[in-house]
């Protein structure tokens, strides 16, 4: 393998090439109009222009992408997360061209994409789920009946697709048919699908998923967890890893299991299986993504290994060398997704220039991004600017560092989601460890972080204020010394 098309643009294309720049494999960027001067386009070995900036137009064409592949010699194509990246189709048109995906099989992606599908595979395996159906329903009586039988609340949930679309929680059976209706609706505007299913709702789930690696020679690892319960409507923010309330009991227990579904799927490459876990720390399979996660970085750097090398490698047909019981979790990672979006006004996406861009450096920071000061944020794609990493050799460690990186992070032109950021960090529930998935709804408000806003720009401008009267007390006592 000497050249890859990464099918992707930003952050994730240029994470893709860095490896790939490393182990000697050259690189194609494929590119919007909107994205003419972004940084995965000059940091490629080559460069296309694929369409206007709609994905629908550009991101989105699959045909014109493999194109592009086929006339510069690419062997392989590298889907990063979003777009592409979990469509079987995509997949399967790939191979058929002759071409390397590197990820995992069409069918194992088409199981994995349906949840009903997914239930269905991973039975056999004895992986707990969560109460409910495991067939799409539509019939209202039918509906009202399995919601008694599991008891409320329920959770309506889109059959297809993810990222919250389509999910409803319904407290009591006066609200069952409205919210049947929106979430069916919901998901068929989503996904061109309209089925959903209902199981019993979590009431204080936590977010937990276990990475996994899996060759073409049947070995599959799982390479520990990442906590994502700090949400914002249904959508990651903050990410660590370990998490800090898995023994060393339940944490090998969840990774057996991930493993289990990555085996119940044949699957072939990294991917992430997600499950609940609930207030006793009993846990449920949720669904699995059949790609390289958002937050991958965190597992990189307890683990000290590279996913994105290791995917190269399992595509080109390699055997995983490494061993289950060679694994070991060293220190503590947190991950902050920065978006350009307003925490102050409901998490409103920001677009505009980019003034000023100076992301923080040092020890165990690192910022994967994929813009430049000067830049403008298009309104055309996911609004994320970057992703804050931090290391620490335990989790109060890395939570320091992740608050000292936050106050070192140089952004204006847009708001983002740096405050929120260090809201968390500093929010008594979340250092205590005693957080779920409605971290958000439970302690925060745009209101409590404009008033910390304003007590620390009090604060320093108090500091400063007390800082240049001492200047001027120097300046006076020299000026005194001089004229004696």
């Amino acid at each position: 393998m000497q050249k890859i098309l990464v099918a992707n643009r930003g952050e994730i294309a240029l994470r893709v090439m860095r490896t790939a720049h490393r182990m000697g494999i050259s690189t194609v960027a494929v590119y919007s109009e909107a994205d003419r001067d972004a940084p995965h386009v000059r940091a490629a070995d080559q460069a296309f222009c694929i369409g206007p900036p709609p994905s629908a137009e550009s991101y989105l064409l699959g045909d014109r992408i493999i194109e592009v592949a086929l006339d510069t010699g690419a062997e392989a194509i590298h889907p990063g997360y979003g777009f592409l990246s979990e469509n079987a189709g995509f997949a399967r048109a790939v191979a058929e061209a002759g071409l390397i995906f590197i990820g995992p099989g069409p069918d194992a992606i088409h199981t994995m994409g349906d949840k009903l599908a997914a239930k269905r595979a991973v039975q056999a395996y004895d992986i707990p789920l969560v109460p409910g159906t495991d067939e799409p329903v539509t019939d209202l009586q039918q509906i009202r009946e399995i919601a008694a039988g599991i008891g409320y609340p329920v959770l309506i949930k889109a059959a297809a697709g993810g990222g919250g679309k389509g999910m409803r929680v319904v407290d009591r059976e006066g609200e069952l048919e409205g919210q049947i209706q929106r979430a069916m609706s919901e998901a068929k505007s989503a996904f061109g699908d309209g089925s959903v299913f209902i199981e019993k709702y979590v009431t204080a789930p936590r977010h937990i998923e276990i990475q996994v690696m899996a060759d073409t020679h049947g070995n599959i690892l799982h390479l520990f967890e990442r906590e994502c319960s700090i949400q914002r409507r249904h959508q990651k923010v903050v990410e660590e890893a370990p998490s800090s309330v898995l023994t060393p009991e339940l944490r090998d227990r969840m990774g057996r299991a991930a493993v289990d579904v990555a085996r119940a799927c044949n699957y072939v490459g990294a991917g992430t299986v997600e499950f609940l876990l609930d207030a006793d720390h009993h846990f449920y399979f949720l669904e699995m993504n059949t790609r390289l996660q958002v937050e991958h970085p965190v597992t990189e750097l307890i683990t000290g290994l590279d996913l994105v090398e290791l995917q190269i490698r399992v595509a080109r047909g390699e055997e995983l060398t490494l061993k289950q019981e060679a694994l070991k979790i060293n220190g503590h990672a947190l991950e902050l997704r920065v978006y350009a979006e307003d925490p102050l006004q409901d998490f409103m996406p920001s677009v505009g220039r980019l003034e000023l861009y100076r992301p923080p450096a040092g020890e165990g920071i690192r910022v994967d991004d994929g813009f430049a000061e000067g830049m403008q944020v298009p309104i055309f794609y996911d609004p994320m600017l970057s992703k804050l990493i931090v290391h620490g050799e335990d989790r109060p460690a890395a939570i320091r560092r992740m608050r000292e990186a936050i106050a070192g992070y140089q952004v204006a032109g847009v708001a983002t989601t740096l405050p929120f950021g260090d809201f968390v960090c500093r929010h008594p529930a979340f250092t205590s460890g005693s957080f779920t998935t409605h971290f958000v709804r439970d302690h925060y408000s745009p209101e409590e972080l404009e008033n910390d806003l304003e007590r620390e720009a009090s604060v320093a401008a108090r500091v400063a204020l007390h800082a240049y009267l001492n200047h001027l007390d120097k300046l006076s006592i020299n000026k005194g010394t001089d004229e004696g």
